[in-house]
Order: structure tokens, then sequence, then C-alpha cells
């Protein structure tokens, strides 16, 4: 039994149309291209230092050659508690420091000193504000801070969505996509969206993780509480709309039409 040709054009068809729609271009995937021809175009923003902000987490802790000159300057270390007892008396776990909240003002509460404003200030910058102050008080101050709160949440399509907290103050985007297992192959590289606050604003960027330009930005380092979200490309929000398996079901009836077509030719 034979096919009429009309099957056999259109058993070519589908064939094609598959082979095109699984091709995915290098110019949609590749990151950075072109940067062998960037040149000294590339500079990343050089201060690397967060801004504290409202609602930022700090510990400060003072020390000084004459330690008991400092403790006035430290707030009590707390025990973490821990499940059981020992003696009829609670077991106590790691101490830890306690924290600055940074009041919706800019403002922290500190011993000794009192109210100080440290909203805008990098992290180096209230170290030295802090020792100077204390210097006042104690000879060569020792000043150690950390923000503890900084955190980046990366939503959209990448393979671990979530929020993830960070140890060090530098982070680009590039690193926290990949704390989030990069993006899928279904994410618009060219379209990533960064959303900020600063000042009490929202502020945006959309970054093109595929022009290695993207490094000049301000939105290429990110900040506390950034928020990612990778964007799904048009094939995606498509197949929202349909079982997923249908890409599956087309090319294996595309191979038996095809299969098909060999035979009875």
């Amino acid at each position: 039994m034979k096919y009429p040709k009309i099957y056999k054009f259109y058993a070519c068809c589908v064939i094609t149309l598959l082979l095109f729609s699984s091709c995915v271009s290098r110019k949609e995937i590749v990151y950075f291209q072109g940067l062998e021809k960037a040149g000294d175009r590339l500079e990343i923003n050089k201060d690397k230092s967060l801004q504290i902000k409202p609602n930022d987490l700090l510990t400060i802790s003072v020390s000084a050659p004459e330690q008991a000159a400092a403790m006035p300057f430290n707030l009590p270390v707390m025990g973490m508690p821990q499940a059981g007892e020992a003696n009829g008396r609670s077991v106590m776990g790691q101490q830890q420091l306690q924290t600055y909240l940074v009041d919706g003002e800019g403002n922290i509460e500190f011993p000794v000193l009192g109210t100080l404003n440290v909203a805008g200030l990098s992290r180096q910058a209230l170290q030295q504000k802090l020792k100077s102050r204390i210097g006042e008080y104690v000879q060569n101050p020792i000043v150690n801070i950390r923000l503890v709160n900084f955190q980046v949440s990366v939503l959209g399509e990448v393979n671990r969505p979530g929020t993830f907290d960070i140890r060090d103050e530098y982070l680009t985007l590039p690193k926290a996509l990949g704390l989030a297992g990069d993006l899928s192959i279904y994410g618009k590289r060219k379209n990533v969206l960064v959303m900020r606050e600063e000042q009490g604003k929202k502020t945006y960027a959309y970054l093109d993780l595929t022009d290695p330009g993207i490094v000049n930005s301000s939105f290429y380092t990110l900040q506390q509480n950034d928020v990612v979200y990778v964007e799904p490309n048009g094939a995606q929000r498509q197949s929202a709309s349909y079982n997923r398996n249908a890409g599956v079901y087309i090319s294996i009836a595309s191979v038996l039409i095809s299969i098909a077509v060999l035979i009875t030719n």
C-alpha cells in the first residue's frame, strides 16, 4: 500500500518544522558573547562595599588591649539554648552576639554612645566612625562589624529558586544565578530582571546575560534583599497552556510517519 504524495509532503513538513524548532541559536544561550572584543570598556564598579540600610541587622563587637575598658561598648552575649537538661539545669549551647536593628530612620542605639545614624555608610566607614568615637574612652579599640541579613532571592526559570544567605559582602549576578543552579534552558538570558530598594523606592533593571557589558551596570553587583527574576521564554509560556509532553508526542508521531513513508516508498 502506498500513501498519496500529499501525505509524504505533510510528513516532510512536520519533520522540517520539528528540526527547526529544536535548533536554538548560540546567540540565545551563550553568556558574555564577544568578551574578547569588549576590551577596556568592561570595568566592574570598584566600589564593592554594601551600604547599610534601614531594617538591616548588624553584629558589632569591640575589643581592646585592656578588654575590661571595652566591655561597656558591647551588648551582652546570649547563649543559644539546646534541648535537654543536665543535673536539673538547662544546657546552654553556643554563645551568640546580639544584633543591632537599623530602624526606619537609619539609626541604632549603641552602648555608651547612644543614638548613631548608620544608614548609607559602608561597613568600613562605620568601623572607622566607631573607632574614632570609642577612642575617646578606650585606647586602640578594635571594632568588628558584620551584616548578618545579606540575602538575595532568585526566582523564575532557574533550577533551584529560593532565597540565599550570603556570607561575604560581594555578590555578582552570575554568582547569584549559580547559587540557584543556573538558568534552565527555558529562561530568557537577554531579559533578567533585578529589583532592589534604594532610599525607600523600588528600582530595577533588565540585564542581558549574553552581553559582556553588563559588568558596567550598577545592578551587576547585588545588594542585600535584591530580587532576581528570570522570565520564561516563549516556548515555555506556550507550553503552560498544554501538556508538556506534547512535544514528545509530536516527535514520536513524526518519526512514525517518516518510517511509514520510507517503507511505502
